[in-house]
């Protein structure tokens, strides 16, 4: 679905232990949440980690019978990565965040340094990835975390099934970052009733508590710091295109990365927190834009592409893209989301349904459950006034708060690498 500018332009608003307090004598560079969430954690900056790993590529076929459209033939298994310790070791599957794929730049700072800490690690893509809405959900309509985690809960146990004659493991793990460590708190739940690994401690990491004001704070991002408002949306976006590609032009040569960011951002730092909001909004609007189109073609709503009309594998998306460009999360909330779940339980309501995406729908679980364990940022962008210490007083000693990187910007700083490690430390000693 992205085409060469989307790509780079997402890769520009990716720019763009435990105390139960804050962590003292913390030196991560970037004191600006927006700035630290863009340009994550620059190589000098980073935890020393292993620069190749060996990772091996699979894919699964979790539903061989299903009619997939022929614009999305490439789409029909679902692929994953794992990484295989020579001897008997804990395995750690780990779920990818919003719209990101199991080799998404922090996926990797995660494999590597779990791997590197003598753990077999499984990588999952995200059920709002266009691959697993595809391939792995049941109903093609992602965003709940209940019905998503049960997918993610199959697709464990299918994976499990083919490395289990491959790699000895003595105990599972379970971990995820932002989307993805709202999913783990209910896979877990899930898994204490099926018992297919009996999780031993689950760590999340920069999760959500309400879904549905994050992607709302997201929406707002884009909506509100474009000069002008959305009606001067391509003219924001050239511009930005304009500055990654005078970086490019103008700098060393390096690939579209991380490192790059950062050069870019020492090349030319953006004006404003409120240019780097409309960047992360941006970036956010791209990854929901191929959900919704996946969903809407996968579930045939007729949200966007007509009901009954099968796009074929060279069909043009033009025309829809433009329409998706200008839809934010929430308008898929309202005209796709709500009405597939209403159609299931016409008694459900907006209110009903907004609570089920939320880490409150399990409060209880996770404020009694020792093994959960949680790090966070205090300055995190996309968590609402109060959150943060909602989620410091449901975990209390069990969550370590740093006290800056926005949202998983410091995923990869030694800090940070060393108190995700540090979570399970009594157990790789068993």
């Amino acid at each position: 679905m992205l085409n060469k500018l989307n790509r780079i332009l997402s890769a520009c608003a990716c720019l763009l232990l435990f105390s139960g307090g804050l962590a003292s004598a913390y030196d991560y560079p970037f004191a600006d949440p927006y700035v630290a969430t863009i340009i994550n954690t620059p190589a000098e900056y980073a935890a020393v980690l292993p620069e190749e790993v060996p990772l091996k590529f699979a894919s699964i076929e979790m539903f061989p019978d299903r009619e997939v459209p022929g614009i999305l033939w490439n789409l029909t298994e679902l692929r994953y990565s794992y990484l295989q310790q020579k001897k008997p070791a804990p395995l750690i599957f780990l779920v990818a965040g919003t719209g990101a794929s199991f080799q998404s730049a922090k996926m990797q700072v995660l494999q590597k340094a779990f791997y590197q800490a003598g753990y077999h690690v499984v990588s999952l893509t995200s059920p709002t990835h266009p691959n697993f809405i595809v391939a792995a959900s049941t109903s093609g309509v992602p965003g709940h975390l209940e019905e998503d985690s049960a997918d993610l809960y199959r697709v464990m146990q299918t994976i499990w099934q083919r490395l289990q004659k491959k790699i000895e493991v003595t105990e599972f793990f379970l971990s995820g970052y932002s989307l993805g460590a709202a999913q783990s708190a209910f896979i877990a739940k899930l898994d204490e009733q099926e018992q297919a690994f009996n999780f031993r401690r689950v760590l999340m990491i920069n999760p959500p508590v309400s879904l549905y004001n994050s992607v709302q704070i997201l929406d707002e991002m884009l909506e509100n710091n474009i000069p002008g408002g959305l009606d001067n949306f391509n003219e924001f976006y050239q511009k930005a295109i304009k500055a990654v590609t005078d970086v490019y032009v103008n700098g060393d040569a390096v690939e579209f990365n991380d490192q790059f960011l950062y050069q870019a951002y020492k090349y030319r730092k953006p004006e404003s927190d409120e240019n780097l909001a409309a960047l992360i909004g941006i970036d956010f609007r791209i990854s929901s834009e191929n959900m919704v189109f996946v969903s809407d073609v996968m579930s045939q709503a007729g949200y966007v592409v007509p009901k009954g009309l099968k796009l074929e594998r060279h069909d043009r998306v033009t025309d829809y893209a433009k329409v998706l460009g200008r839809l934010s999360f929430i308008d898929y909330f309202n005209g796709l989301f709500l009405p597939h779940f209403k159609a299931q339980n016409p008694s459900l309501t907006k209110a009903d349904l907004i609570a089920q995406m939320s880490l409150r729908n399990i409060e209880d679980y996770l404020r009694n459950s020792p093994k959960f364990g949680v790090i966070h940022n205090q300055d995190d962008i996309i968590l609402q006034p109060g959150e943060i210490d909602y989620l410091r007083d449901v975990f209390g000693n069990r969550a370590q708060i740093f006290p800056h990187g926005g949202h998983c910007g410091n995923m990869a700083y030694p800090d940070n690498v060393a108190a995700m490690i540090g979570f399970f430390p009594s157990f790789l000693k068993n």
